[in-house]
């Protein structure tokens, strides 16, 4: 075959792949689309603008979310993998810890969510905020590579980090920063980073040869979302908190063209926002490319045009969540919240919970490295119901903190402490995977439609927004690492059940617990 035959083969695999991509996204997007339709419809009618600028919104979503899990699988992972391998074999402590914290700087950075979340938070410059939360996860990754290198039990670092963190939040910060300060833990932990930590995670632990190895490399993001919650708390004590967040304005479009128009001049702000995202990620990979990596023309090639398709999936997916998806989950909000049977709330949004955790484009990585790592063991399925169950209960406490107005220590104290109980209980690697699952959860789905929805109804009720509505991407950071672990006590179970009736034939079980 020529090479113009070899370039319409590669060419006619990747539509092929792109193809399934955006199947997934629209199997992934479609529900959340359907329930605010018949909500609009029925309970909550939204204006026909905004309703027209939500469906754009969706079909920009949709095309995104394809392009970047195809850019993400061709440049994210390839990166992270051959960063941790090559810094890892290095065996220099000062090496891993100097490249890692630069790596863990740079890709949060990078995360297109830490931007809005700098926005949100009064009080505080956003050059500051950035730089402190960046800082934390550099700290942190740090930690965590270290742990998989010496092999060190996730367990208690995340028993000491989360008890320095509630001794904090309890004893010397204000109250206004609590519910954003663990927020941010959940915000930085997104499409951008999430891809790159874990495959540095599993290019570290490729050079260990024991049994645990790959599973070990789990464990990265749930350390990870520390860094910035302990970074918020510390600034928190340093700045007094002023001012006060508005919700967005809704979009205005007499006709089409002025629809058109609101995503046309929205597209170049946020394209312009993913590429400074990517830019540093970009250069490091050049930067390691020319010191030491030294791969293949080829590989390189497939590297840039991965990230191009990451570059245009982000671009296309902030336009569409930021001007179709964000209005219309702070006017869904307002419209529930100012009905007499307001409770509708809790019910609504955990259906929306259910469905939304699974248009999270870092969801689809997580699972699928997750089914990979455990050779089918967990599957994908188990992985997203377990997800959906955890998001839709966060969003069902977090409507009742809308409506009530009870502090977020009265769940996250209680969900903490029983997640760090069953940690010691449950097969160590769902232990990983639910820490893990916790920061994938709470992407850009969830603060920009989610959050929006209860900003939306606190403001309709009355309510404090920064103490009553934040909090939102907290709750749904902390449920999944309740329900992966239940997870884990079920297949522990079954294990067992399958140990005892096969052991008299002499079959093998594949075996996680260690």
């Amino acid at each position: 075959m020529g090479r113009i035959g070899r370039w319409k083969d590669r060419m006619g695999r990747t539509k092929t792949v792109l193809g399934e991509k955006v199947r997934e996204a629209l199997a992934s997007v479609l529900p959340i689309t359907a329930i605010v339709l018949v909500l609009c419809f029925t309970a909550a009618p939204l204006p026909v603008d905004v309703l027209m600028a939500f469906l754009a919104g969706a079909v920009l979503l949709i095309l995104g979310m394809g392009f970047f899990t195809l850019g993400a699988e061709a440049a994210m992972t390839p990166i992270g993998e051959q960063a941790g391998t090559h810094m890892a074999g290095s065996r220099k402590v000062w090496v891993i810890a100097s490249v890692s914290f630069l790596i863990g700087v740079v890709v949060t950075i990078s995360e297109p969510d830490l931007q809005v979340l700098a926005s949100q938070v009064p009080g505080i410059p956003n050059a500051v905020l950035i730089g402190a939360v960046a800082a934390g996860v550099g700290v942190f990754l740090v930690v965590a590579l270290l742990r998989i290198l010496f092999q060190v039990s996730l367990q208690w670092l995340l028993v000491g980090s989360y008890a320095l963190v509630f001794l904090l939040a309890a004893f010397f910060v204000p109250g206004d920063f609590l519910a954003v300060a663990f927020d941010s833990g959940g915000v930085t932990t997104g499409p951008m980073t999430v891809p790159f930590i874990m495959a540095l995670g599993l290019g570290v632990s490729s050079i260990r040869s024991d049994e645990n190895a790959a599973q070990d490399s789990f464990g990265l993001v749930a350390l990870c979302s520390v860094g910035p919650i302990l970074a918020v708390l510390v600034l928190a004590m340093i700045f007094p908190a002023s001012g006060a967040y508005s919700p967005s304005a809704m979009p205005q479009a007499a006709d089409s063209r002025e629809l058109g128009g609101l995503f046309l001049s929205a597209f170049p702000e946020y394209a312009l926002e993913v590429f400074k995202s990517l830019f540093p990620i970009a250069a490091f990979f050049g930067l390691f490319q020319a010191a030491a990596l030294r791969l293949k023309r080829k590989k390189v090639l497939k590297i840039l045009i991965g990230l191009l398709y990451t570059y245009i999936g982000l671009a296309l997916f902030l336009t569409g969540v930021n001007v179709g998806f964000l209005p219309a989950g702070t006017y869904l909000g307002r419209q529930i919240a100012s009905l007499p049977f307001n409770w509708l709330l809790a019910p609504v949004g955990m259906l929306m919970g259910w469905f939304i955790v699974q248009a999270e484009p870092a969801v689809h990585v997580l699972n699928r490295q997750v089914e990979e790592i455990t050779a089918g063991a967990i599957p994908g399925g188990a992985m997203s119901a377990s997800l959906s169950i955890g998001v839709a209960a966060s969003i069902g406490l977090a409507m009742v903190r809308v409506l009530t107005g009870v502090s977020i220590f009265a769940f996250l104290v209680p969900g903490y402490l029983l997640a760090v109980v069953l940690s010691f209980f449950v097969p160590s690697i769902f232990t990983s995977i639910a820490f893990d699952s916790g920061g994938v959860a709470s992407g850009p789905m969830t603060a920009t439609f989610l959050l929006p929805f209860a900003m939306g109804a606190c403001e309709a009720l009355g309510g404090n927004i920064v103490t009553d509505a934040f909090g939102v991407v907290a709750m749904v950071a902390m449920t999944p690492l309740l329900t992966i672990q239940l997870l884990g006590l079920v297949y522990q179970w079954k294990l067992n059940k399958a140990k005892l009736a096969q052991a008299v034939e002499g079959e093998e079980v594949i075996d996680l617990v260690y």
